[in-house]
């Protein structure tokens, strides 16, 4: 069985830095784009950054340049550097990445969740 687990969440100071993890585990077969949303009280969830395979990366507006979104293909783990932290970064940060499990085709899958709340 597939999961994500994210980790890395927790209070901070404006101004302040996280680092967001999310590992893959179960039998995976390959793993294409992975990624990063968002979702605060009362709003719909929103990308906030994803990485493909090979490494190219995209970004919200709202975060260019503050954060940054890399991964490890050989731990199957994808990261989220956050720089410069507002109050409005505060949500519930979500993985997100397409794979393939080793018994079954591509499809999308999704962690429980982590809570970044910035606020002094």
């Amino acid at each position: 069985q597939v999961q994500l687990v994210e980790s890395g969440g927790g209070l901070v100071q404006p101004g302040g830095s996280l680092r967001l993890s999310c590992a893959a585990s179960g039998s995976i077969f390959s793993i294409n784009a992975m990624g990063w949303y968002r979702q605060a009280p009362g709003k719909q969830r929103e990308l906030v950054a994803t990485i493909t395979s090979g490494g190219s990366t995209n970004y919200a507006d709202s975060v260019k340049g503050r954060f940054t979104i890399s991964r490890d293909n050989a731990k199957n783990t994808v990261y989220l550097q956050m720089n410069s932290l507002k109050p409005e970064d505060t949500a519930v940060y979500y993985c997100n990445a397409d794979l393939a499990p080793l018994t079954s085709d591509y499809g999308n899958y999704w962690g429980q969740g982590t809570q970044v709340t910035v606020s002094s």
